[in-house]
């Protein structure tokens, strides 16, 4: 066990820390906790605006889940941020740090929509399938852009996958105001809508669309994975211990690159979603974020796959609840506010749990 300890300033108390094994009641603990503190931190904000921190929370949960059509909506936030925080979750499990769900969200999107514009005379029922299967290809192949660069060269995927998100922004841009943008759309930069067998399936008169199935979907085949098979074993080895992981004869390279194919696959189904079963077209700014949102919802889970259904319909609260306090005076980026400092919490709640910390009498003043 690593310990550390340093002499507090007048050498009669010093302060250790030595690490611990985290356990996963003190994980649940940690996420209730960060949330709360989130809350009372951006309540000071809110304060500082001059409104109720507690109406203004009230609003926004009234706004997220106390109608039907504020829950339908909190839905449909969900589907995409819990399909991509699936594939980063599948990425953390092996301590492999996958930013780039955003760019793998975009991508899959755009291959999404390519399939309606280059191939039209496809019969009618086969579209939504090839449209998933071009948006998780798409994705899987921009996880692995990240993916070679670290088994092969040595490129820490932290960088090269959040650089790839701007790459793939760039690209989307490129195509909405360039060859793809509509001749009819008054210059909006977007495609032509999407016919309506391209479309998921929705819910009533609502906006929630079949989606939801392919997210729990996924959080079923990830728990499966995960829970009940050899490989799922060998992948918590891997991410708890690389090299023991490699005395048992696994390949680490073969591992990575197959998990960032998968967690691309899943961030580009998510944004084959939302193309198909909420914008119907693909247009400039597509995502308000899910994929750097979906960090937030695999911390806030514990890479569950339980938890993450959880987490991605609390996160798709926040964002409909930031809407809803426009109308008191409020900017929707104070649901932006929230996430940040529930981030913020997760990331120091991880500290002190990885972390035994002591305050101990010095046996002489200025000794250690």
């Amino acid at each position: 066990m690593n310990s550390k300890a340093v002499v507090i300033p007048g050498g009669k108390y010093r302060l250790e820390w030595s690490s611990r094994a985290a356990s996963a009641s003190s994980g649940l603990i940690v996420s209730v906790a960060s949330v709360v503190l989130a809350l009372l931190f951006s309540g000071v904000f809110i304060a500082l605006n001059g409104l109720n921190p507690v109406f203004v929370f009230e609003t926004m949960a009234r706004g997220a889940f106390g109608t039907a059509g504020g829950l339908s909506e909190t839905l449909v936030k969900a589907i995409p941020l819990l399909l991509c925080g699936l594939g980063v979750s599948f990425a953390y499990r092996i301590s492999i740090w996958n930013i780039g769900a955003e760019g793998q969200f975009v991508v899959g999107a755009i291959a999404a929509t390519a399939v309606t514009i280059y191939f039209p005379g496809m019969p009618h029922w086969s579209y939504l399938p090839v449209m998933f299967s071009a948006g998780a290809l798409a994705g899987g192949v921009w996880g692995l852009l990240a993916a070679v660069p670290r088994t092969h060269f040595q490129v820490n995927e932290l960088i090269s996958s959040l650089m790839l998100n701007y790459i793939a922004l760039l690209l989307l841009d490129y195509l909405v105001f360039g060859p793809w943008k509509d001749p009819a759309g008054f210059n909006f930069p977007g495609t032509p809508m999407f016919e309506t067998w391209m479309q998921l399936a929705t819910f009533g008169t609502g906006r929630l669309h079949l989606g939801l199935f392919i997210g729990l979907g996924g959080v079923l085949v990830y728990w499966l994975i995960m829970y009940r098979m050899k490989w799922g074993y060998e992948l918590r080895l891997l991410g708890a211990n690389p090299e023991a992981a490699r005395h048992a004869g696994i390949s680490v390279t073969k591992q990575i690159l197959l998990v960032m194919l998968i967690s691309g696959g899943l961030a580009g189904a998510a944004g084959m979603a939302e193309v198909s079963g909420v914008s119907h077209r693909l247009m400039y700014s597509i995502s308000p974020g899910y994929g750097y949102t979906a960090i937030i919802v695999a911390w806030l889970a514990k890479l569950n796959p339980w938890g993450l259904i959880v987490s991605s319909v609390l996160c798709g609260g926040v964002i409909v609840g930031g809407y809803s306090v426009q109308m008191i005076g409020l900017p929707a980026s104070m649901s932006l506010i929230v996430q940040g400092s529930i981030l913020f919490f997760l990331i120091g709640g991880e500290q002190l749990r990885s972390y035994r910390v002591r305050l101990r009498l010095t046996s002489k003043p200025g000794g250690e």
